[in-house]
């Protein structure tokens, strides 16, 4: 039986899946959220929620994900990121999951990646689970029901999450694997039920695609003034940093909160939806994100629950801490309703500096933007992972190097062109830690942070005096209104100032060290610019 709206003259059958039992084509959020607890898949959480877990998965698979290494791809892949898969290795896998899919009931959905119609990526979803359904038709941007009639994706994601992979027969690694094919414009997916990797899949599609095109593919944040969609500022960061609490700023229109384009029309949301952390949410720091746990049709992920009452626990992350709620962008009031913002005036690259060394706020000239951007510092703390004892730094290039398919090097050129083009100022914003390391210092004060970023956003930081840092050369102010001075010049708030200059010297080499892989691939400038 098949039910739902749908290209009639491009039906699964149309694409070669076929013997399949039921398919149900584009429902929207009710019927998904039935069909998930007639399946068993969930529960039905307060305000229409529903509560899933996804097993042994709760996070993404990356020593899982491949690439086919076909001829179109073959000089434009960056194979050291990327693991390859022979093509006879994808075509047998493909063929067996097809055949495992036969006589089962599957959900298929037609979306758009990217609000920008000139760039976006039409795909379609074809999965085993509703609640996966669901989920994908919330982050993803949605179509117009009339526009489902002549729909014809682009790409087609299939997701199996009871098929299981064989290693030897299918050139991959274990049960789980994920497979990009560009050439046949297909995703595979099976042995996992995290859901993220349907998304994340599609990002690193057009992590692919738009650069080809001139068109930058950024791992971050955005948002723009009210009533001024020029004035648009983008957030770079890694989990921890504050990406999604500092660019969700009240005061300002949020464009969206993880990944984006910036073409030669402006910014463009990729998602129409939010997929954000819960651990430790709550009402009084984040209020609109909490609020959006009791709505209807947000997918609650791997969170612990009261079974009477459904309350949902934000601190017992006995699951994962890796717990999650997936929603739609309009359930936060301050949205934009276009997705669709102006150049970017300014880029923030947010670290979280465990070792106290770099100051709250610096001024990058765009070289140096594009050495942070390459080198995608944040650091992980005593605690975070069995067997850290002390801050280690973390090294994630472009601030997403696991969604990157083509060379660091093509990502940061073309940053680099559009800052130039467009006149962005870059700031470097630490919001980790002051006064010492972590476990000897404090957390940088949020109150100081927002103040700097304000002070950053409004054009106030262009008439203030700036002084050189001495370990990476970038400008640093030396007065803001509302944020202590010494709090600008990190050495002072060390007690132990010969401490602070050892450590300092660490993290100088950290970065010298992680860098070299870049020098044969940068101009002079950025090697200029590495290191003061």
């Amino acid at each position: 039986m098949t039910t739902g709206r749908v290209n009639p003259a491009f039906t699964l059958e149309d694409q070669g899946i076929k013997g399949l039992g039921n398919v149900y084509y584009n429902y929207l959020e009710p019927a998904l959220i039935e069909e998930s607890l007639k399946r068993g898949e969930g529960t039905l959480g307060k305000g229409g929620s529903i509560y899933v877990s996804t097993g042994k998965h709760t996070g993404r698979s990356p020593l899982d994900k491949f690439v086919v290494r076909t001829p179109d791809v073959e000089d434009t892949i960056w194979w050291e990121n990327n693991k390859p898969m022979d093509p006879a290795s994808f075509d047998v896998l493909y063929a067996d999951m097809l055949e495992h899919m036969k006589g089962g009931d599957y959900f298929v959905q037609d979306l758009y990646g990217g609000a920008d119609a000139a760039h976006r990526l039409d795909v379609r979803f074809v999965q085993e689970l509703a609640w996966h359904n669901l989920f994908i038709r919330t982050m993803m941007r949605r179509p117009a029901l009339k526009e489902l009639d002549d729909f014809v994706p682009d790409f087609t994601v299939i997701n199996c999450p009871t098929f299981k992979a064989d290693p030897e027969k299918h050139g991959c690694r274990s049960e789980t694997v994920i497979a990009l094919n560009f050439a046949k414009k297909i995703i595979l997916v099976g042995g996992t039920e995290y859901a993220g990797e349907n998304k994340k899949g599609v990002f690193t599609l057009l992590n692919y695609i738009l650069p080809g095109k001139g068109v930058m593919a950024m791992h971050c944040s955005a948002n723009h003034a009210p009533g001024n969609p020029v004035d648009t500022a983008v957030f770079f960061g890694l989990s921890g940093t504050g990406k999604t609490t500092l660019s969700a700023d009240p005061s300002r229109v949020l464009i969206g909160d993880d990944e984006h384009g910036w073409s030669e029309r402006g910014t463009f949301n990729f998602e129409g939806g939010c997929y954000a952390k819960t651990i430790s949410l709550s009402p009084e720091a984040e209020p609109e994100i909490y609020a959006t746990t009791s709505k209807f049709g947000t997918v609650i992920e791997n969170m612990v629950f009261d079974p009477h009452t459904k309350d949902l626990d934000f601190e017992d992350d006995s699951l994962t801490p890796n717990m999650r709620c997936a929603y739609p962008l309009h359930y936060i009031s301050n949205a934009s309703e276009t997705a669709l913002g102006g150049h970017p005036k300014n880029i923030i690259m947010l670290t979280c500096d465990a070792f106290g060394v770099l100051p709250p706020i610096a001024r990058l000239t765009p070289a140096q933007a594009m050495y942070h951007f390459l080198s995608g510092f944040t650091s992980k703390v005593a605690g975070t992972e069995r067997g850290i004892t002390e801050p280690q730094p973390t090294f994630s290039t472009c601030f997403g190097a696991p969604f990157m398919p083509r060379r660091p090097e093509a990502y940061g050129k073309l940053l680099q062109e559009k800052i130039a083009t467009h006149g962005a100022t870059c700031w470097l914003v630490n919001t980790g830690w002051t006064g010492g390391a972590y476990g000897t210092g404090s957390r940088m004060p949020i109150k100081a942070t927002r103040n700097l970023l304000h002070a950053a956003l409004d054009g106030s930081l262009a008439n203030v005096e700036y002084r050189k840092d001495d370990n990476f050369g970038f400008d640093v102010p030396v007065h803001v209104p509302g944020v202590p001075d010494l709090l600008l010049e990190p050495r002072r708030t060390w007690h132990d100032k010969e401490a602070y200059d050892a450590q300092a010297e660490k993290l100088v080499n950290m970065f010298s060290e992680n860098f070299t892989q870049y020098l044969e691939y940068i101009d002079d400038d950025v090697k200029a610019a590495a290191i003061g």
